[in-house]
């Protein structure tokens, strides 16, 4: 447990003493979050295990406490990036630092939360995604990503040969398309009323954050936000690309796609990073149990492995020769393993 508190905790305060101090606070956070993530998980030859159930209780305390220290950096971001005390470089690295940690530990936080069965717990995490413009990813992903990943049906799995930049506007729409129509379907099931779709929410929310922006920081304010969200967002969007890129679950002749297994997610056993984004490189385990906590997730003994850990492969994404280079052969080889 002492892995994903120090992992998570140390960057968040170090972006708080770059935000009020500048100095060499700002370039320290953001080497917290790439140089030193990377040489961790490089040099430090470590799998950690996974803990028992009596953890479950430390990790729901953990995630509450992330996603408050969440929303206090994102005010204090914005209010130190509006202001003129940090010097325009302080500012860039700041912003990289912030917008790291959103990207790769409020998003995962997040994502635990929304699969937590408490409600205040649940509330916490969506609102972190709705603080992030985001909204429409947990209705999308509880409704659609987890009950047909791997299938043409879900705009989160990639398909092999496919960019990410092609993916990133497809998969942002397509959230945004089949969650709105999971919840209109769900709420007629029920017979509730139209009113009730929690898209709603999402979008007076975000207004709602970008107001408190522009009480903060004014005009600018609301552009630092909007910049630092879409920033988490590409990081979300690029994580999910990785994890399920050219994985396809077999279609049975009466049109239902096979059970999702280990062989539908891709997989990172670096340990040091792996704490960082709570074990959202143990994907498989995730989307076979998806309410299992973070702290007991483990790594599937015959599923797909990532060559590199989940933050290099993401970066590695960015540049689509690179990434087929590595990721094309690896992808076929597991989609003729699992015809067999």
């Amino acid at each position: 447990m002492i892995l994903f508190v120090l992992s998570t905790c140390l960057p968040a305060a170090l972006i708080v003493a770059a935000a009020l101090f500048a100095g060499p606070w700002p370039v320290l956070a953001v080497l917290s979050l790439t140089v030193m993530v990377w040489g961790l998980d490089h040099f430090v030859a470590k799998v950690s295990v996974p803990l028992n159930e009596r953890s479950s209780r430390t990790a729901d305390i953990l995630s509450a406490l992330l996603a408050v220290v969440h929303f206090g950096l994102l005010s204090l971001v914005i209010w130190a990036m509006s202001g003129d005390v940090l010097s325009s470089i302080d500012k860039v690295f700041l912003f990289f630092a912030s917008g790291t940690f959103f990207g790769q530990i409020s998003n995962s936080n997040a994502h635990e939360l929304i699969h937590r069965r408490t409600r205040g717990l649940f509330r916490l995490g969506k609102w972190v995604y709705i603080s992030l413009l985001h909204g429409q990813h947990v209705s999308s992903h509880l409704l659609v990503h987890h009950q047909y990943v791997g299938t043409r049906q879900d705009p989160s799995t990639s398909r092999l040969g496919e960019s990410y930049y092609s993916y990133a506007y497809r998969a942002w729409l397509g959230e945004i398309r089949v969650g709105f129509q999971a919840e209109a379907k769900r709420l007629r099931r029920v017979q509730r009323s139209p009113l009730g779709n929690p898209y709603l929410i999402y979008a007076l929310g975000s207004l709602g954050v970008l107001a408190v922006s522009y009480m903060i920081g004014g005009f600018i304010g609301v552009v630092w936000h909007v910049a630092l969200a879409s920033f988490a967002q590409q990081q979300l969007l690029l994580c999910d690309y990785v994890q399920h890129y050219g994985l396809e679950r077999k279609i049975a002749d009466n049109g239902k796609p096979e059970p999702v297994g280990d062989t539908h997610s891709w997989n990172a056993p670096q340990w040091y990073s792996s704490g960082m984004m709570l074990n959202a490189p143990r994907h498989s385990d995730h989307h076979a149990h998806p309410s299992r906590p973070y702290t007991m997730l483990d790594l599937p003994s015959d599923g797909p492995m990532l060559p590199r850990s989940l933050p290099v492969m993401a970066t590695l994404a960015l540049f689509p020769r690179a990434w087929r280079r590595v990721m094309d052969r690896r992808a076929r080889d597991w989609k003729d393993t699992t015809a067999l």
